[in-house]
């Protein structure tokens, strides 16, 4: 994939002292008294650099709670005004940000279900022309790293330099004890593709639950990602929207203190051991590929499925590969999730290898 991106840096834009960025606030602004007392209690723990807050909040079906909508607005500003904390929120529409805009908010996010659609973010970009505001782009729902960076390169079209992407998981049809899969691997093909774009990681959309907000925003820390966005809420159990996956600004703050924040680099004293760790494992990663290789040249299972007239995909046999792998990658101390997938992209291969093998003919 080639593209380019001009980025302003994320420390012209907001000053952390060289912390990891957080914006924490609640799913959806509710009421006045809410916002404001979740405000101040988050600026009395001291963690957040921007306050968050859903205004517009479309659900995937009609009638439970969408949103205050513009009368949210002016809770926001008076949020601000009384912590001083930047406020952002999210925007789908010419309209949301034409009335953002008005109130002064500070940070746009650009939401999942928008960024999957390149027409609705082709009309927020045509809306941003000449604006100077940071604006914040969620994954879309679905993997599809192409998409995710079309949204960056179509506000670069109209003049945003100011951006960052929000890690906030994937949508799965396998099921997962995440809300929404990491799939980790697309994120930092992003940081690859441009290490000048900062990326923010959404534990919350990703967990579902607090319960796992620990270990995913751990994990962001440890892959060096530039911030958080965490939702929080006065009292989460009584939540509008969300509340399985929300923390009290109290439980947050405990939680930001408790994780490690990891260093970027390294002092020459750790050069000579940080070489020959992966040299030892560029040598794994070789006996790695040679065991896939072997494992693709077991080319007799297309040809028996061929000479009896067998189909090549057989669904049970699927099933018990995925499951068995999962069992024995458990026993061995490795994240099943992560073994699923791995077997799932080599079991397709092996599919098409034996596809192959069963359309050769025997002449």
């Amino acid at each position: 994939m080639n593209a380019n991106l001009d980025v302003v840096p994320m420390q012209e834009w907001i000053n952390t002292d060289g912390k990891p960025l957080i914006i924490a606030g609640p799913c959806s602004a509710e009421t006045e008294e809410q916002v404001l007392e979740t405000a101040n209690r988050i600026k009395a723990e001291g963690y957040a650099h921007i306050m968050r807050a859903g205004v517009w909040k479309p659900r995937t079906r009609p009638g439970s709670f969408e949103g205050m909508g513009e009368a949210a607005l002016p809770w926001l500003v008076e949020a601000k005004k009384q912590t001083g904390l930047p406020i952002a929120v999210e925007v789908a529409t010419p309209e949301h940000i034409e009335l953002s805009l008005k109130y002064g908010v500070d940070v746009l996010w650009i939401g999942a279900r928008t960024t999957v659609n390149p027409f609705n973010v082709q009309e927020i970009a045509d809306a941003l022309k000449g604006v100077d505001v940071p604006v914040l782009v969620k994954n879309p729902v679905n993997p599809d790293l192409a998409l995710w960076v079309g949204a960056f390169e179509r506000l670069q079209g109209a003049g945003i330099k100011k951006l960052g992407a929000i890690h906030r998981g994937f949508s799965n049809a396998q099921e997962t004890k995440y809300r929404n899969s990491p799939m980790w691997q697309i994120a930092v093909e992003m940081k690859r593709l441009f290490p000048q774009l900062p990326i923010i990681g959404d534990p919350s959309h990703m967990a579902g639950k607090r319960a796992l907000l620990m270990e995913l925003s751990q994990r962001i820390l440890d892959l060096n990602y530039d911030g958080m966005i965490i939702e929080t809420h006065r009292d989460p159990d009584q939540a509008w929207s969300d509340a399985s996956q929300q923390l009290t600004p109290e439980a947050l703050g405990e939680m930001l203190r408790e994780l490690d924040v990891r260093k970027a680099s390294y002092g020459a004293d750790f050069t000579d051991e940080l070489t020959a760790l992966r040299a030892k494992i560029d040598n794994i990663d070789r006996e790695l590929l040679e065991v896939l290789a072997a494992r693709m040249s077991v080319v007799e299972l297309g040809e028996y499925k061929r000479d009896n007239n067998v189909a090549v995909l057989q669904l049970d046999r699927w099933k018990q590969v995925h499951a068995d792998r999962a069992g024995q990658a458990k026993g061995l101390g490795l994240y099943p999730e992560f073994v699923e997938e791995l077997f799932k992209l080599v079991h397709l291969e092996s599919i098409r290898k034996q596809t192959e093998v069963m359309n050769t003919s025997l002449a």
